[in-house]
């Protein structure tokens, strides 16, 4: 039996503990340390993670929103968590440098791909200004905004992706700015095209290589290398480019070789036979007259989002530390081995510096239970057999027969659908025969949930009778990973930890797909399909928590169902604060207006249409005056309005 599947888990509330809220949900060990909870069983964030002195509860910080009326869903970044995270990777490879006596220095990269918001961007900048921390573009619209953001002229802008000439002359234009604009060829025709705009204009460019590894990454992005990989120059590209280079008195512009072996690894067997590979490279390259000064891993640190700390796609077997040491040391040896210069290090980790700083937030509005809907099953005269024969079942059920009335009452069941369609079984007797057949569905499960041996039949059951709880949010504007490549993303309620949770589920979300749910969970012993959640409670909000969500959730979304961007709130830590933070800024999330607005309808025009109608039916006489003014007046409130369901919403507990 997986962990966690059924309906209900215990009811024993005294003996429960944090701890064993941990065992559950696994802060401890997705978290990085930054995530605890308080006596108050709320979920905390540790801006320190080496130290408990100051703690930010997320259920105040919710607390407070409301006091805002900001509604949910809503984004909560935590950017102590951001800026943290910048300093221990540059730490970490300073570090590793020190203490290996590296001749070169580590001089990083966030490819902003990853997350382009402005204010992460600026907050990654701002963290990263002592080390020198520059920024990554794969796209035009990316170079535009490095441009206005990166004016360290130490740090790097490395400029990958596919480029047409707007894209190169905005390079040139960089480098006219005294700025260390990098550009990256990844196919022989750019360096043509870089070639002649360079001349044009008479700017000596930056240049950079990408090489065509063919060591493979580890995880589903592992085709990003390798013969078929989509960027990269061949061993023969790479020394054409070198003599068209020199051919053309540029040879000393070439400073930088680049690979790349995919995002997310998991295996630190890759990183080490990627950088190897990648090494002897620059070795050769750099006795064939290259000067080349910045050696680029690329990116492909991974985070744990399940905390197992193993080469599943959702995990990864190795530290920060240990990266930045595989990767040092790795470079040293086989520079020391060849007789060149220890190159600067540049690594283009997005992923590890943003998944943690971001969360969403969503209101639970209610529960889909099918082995909880109340109706009458009693006995009445003339009932069809298969009615009586499903009721004998339930009466007859026990411990010690419970797997042979668990296979009648299935076939019992497509018996009675049989017969429905057939006309001979009334809709009130199917109801019945269902309603029965859930009963002992929910009955089998508590008699066997606790047994050491569990029959394999019993599986699927548990499953079965899961409920789930309804969700304020869109997966597919959230989660989207968590729909499209079954990426695992932690979720955990963030109150009431201190409490046993009483029932197990999967969660749907309010969109109108079925595909709008998600239904994988860390578990203690692997993946589950359910979560242990709380009891829903009439007249009490239960929130939930999606975490890991700041690296590519944030800007991944669609326009699915109209639902838009999420409100979002940027929180810092504050000592000095009796709640040990402060909400710096409040994005509001779209509005109805804004996502009609950019799939091209015209509320102005929309409005309107529905006022001539409604002042249509006041001429009518069938809405009187007032009654048409307010109805235009709801309908153009609705316009301005959050597109996720409103706080207000009445949520029936069944």
């Amino acid at each position: 039996m997986e962990n966690g599947a059924g309906t209900e888990v215990s009811s024993d509330l005294k003996k429960w503990t944090t701890q064993e809220a941990d065992s559950i949900y696994g802060h401890s060990r997705w978290g990085e340390g930054f995530f605890d909870i308080n006596d108050k069983g709320h979920l905390v964030v540790l801006p320190n993670k080496n130290s408990k002195d100051i703690q930010i509860d997320v259920y105040e910080v919710i607390e407070e929103m409301k006091a805002q009326k900001l509604a949910f869903p809503a984004v909560i970044r935590f950017h102590d968590i951001l800026r943290s995270q910048v300093k221990n990777l540059n730490r970490a490879f300073r570090e590793v440098i020190e203490e290996a006596e590296y001749e070169g220095r580590y001089i990083g990269v966030y490819p902003i791909k990853v997350n382009q918001l402005r204010e992460v961007v600026e907050e990654v900048v701002d963290a990263g200004s002592p080390y020198d921390f520059g920024l990554e573009a794969g796209s035009k619209p990316e170079l535009l905004a490095v441009m206005a953001l990166n004016t360290n002229h130490q740090a790097l802008t490395i400029l990958n992706g596919y480029k047409d000439e707007d894209y190169m002359r905005l390079a040139l234009l960089g480098r006219q700015l005294d700025r260390s604009m990098i550009v990256v060829i990844e196919k022989t025709s750019e360096l043509h095209t870089l070639l002649r705009l360079s001349k044009e204009m008479g700017v000596r460019p930056l240049i950079g290589i990408r090489g065509k590894m063919s060591i493979k990454g580890f995880g589903k992005w592992e085709n990003s290398s390798g013969d078929r990989a989509k960027f990269g120059l061949t061993m023969a590209e790479i020394i054409n480019v070198v003599n068209t280079l020199k051919a053309e008195g540029l040879g000393d512009c070439l400073k930088l070789f680049h690979f790349h072996i995919g995002s997310q690894i998991s295996n630190i067997r890759a990183v080490k036979d990627a950088v190897n590979e990648g090494v002897r490279i620059y070795s050769e390259l750099y006795k064939m007259g290259i000067p080349f000064e910045y050696f680029d891993v690329g990116g492909g640190l991974g985070v744990d989002y399940d905390g197992s700390n193993s080469t599943s796609i959702s995990s990864k077997n190795y530290s920060m530390t240990e990266y930045a040491s595989d990767i040092v040391y790795g470079v040293k040896q086989v520079c020391d081995l060849a007789g060149v210069p220890h190159p600067n290090i540049v690594s283009e980790s997005g992923r590890a510096i943003t998944a943690h700083h971001s969360c969403v937030i969503t209101n639970v509005i209610g529960k889909i239970d099918p082995a909880n809907v109340a109706f009458s099953t009693r006995k009445v005269t003339g009932e069809h057999v298969l009615v009586a024969n499903m009721r004998d079942l339930d009466e007859y059920l026990s411990e010690k027969n419970m797997q042979e009335v668990w296979n009648d009452a299935s076939k019992l069941k497509d018996d009675c659908l049989n017969a429905f369609q057939l006309g001979v079984l009334s809709l009130e007797e199917r109801a019945k025969v269902e309603t029965l057949y859930w009963q002992i569905a929910k009955k089998i499960y508590l008699l066997a949930k606790d047994k050491e041996q569990i029959p394999e039949i019993f599986s699927s059951l548990f499953d079965l009778i899961s409920s789930q709880y309804l969700c304020n949010f869109s997966v597919f504007q959230s989660a989207a990973d968590s729909w499209a490549i079954r990426q695992l993303l932690p979720v955990m309620p963030v109150h009431r930890l201190d409490e046993k949770p009483l029932s197990s589920s999967a969660l749907a979300d309010i969109t109108c797909d079925s595909d709008g749910k998600i239904d994988q969970f860390i578990g203690a012993d692997g993946i589950c399909k359910t979560i242990p959640l709380h009891d829903l409670k009439d007249g009490e909000d239960y929130y939930l928590g999606i975490f890991m969500t700041g690296a590519y959730q944030d800007v991944m979304g669609d326009m699915h169902n109209l639902f838009g961007r999420l409100n979002e709130v940027h929180v810092f830590a504050d000592d000095d604060d009796p709640t040990d933070f402060y909400i710096e800024e409040t994005i509001r999330g779209s509005s109805s207006r804004q996502v009609l607005s950019t799939m091209q309808y015209n509320p102005d025009f929309m409005a309107a249409t529905v006022k001539r109608s409604i002042d249509g039916q006041v001429k009518r006489g069938k809405v009187t005056p007032r009654q048409g003014v307010k109805l235009v007046d709801f309908y153009e409130e609705c316009l301005d309005s959050y597109t996720y369901l409103s706080m207000q919403y009445n949520r029936q507990n069944p």
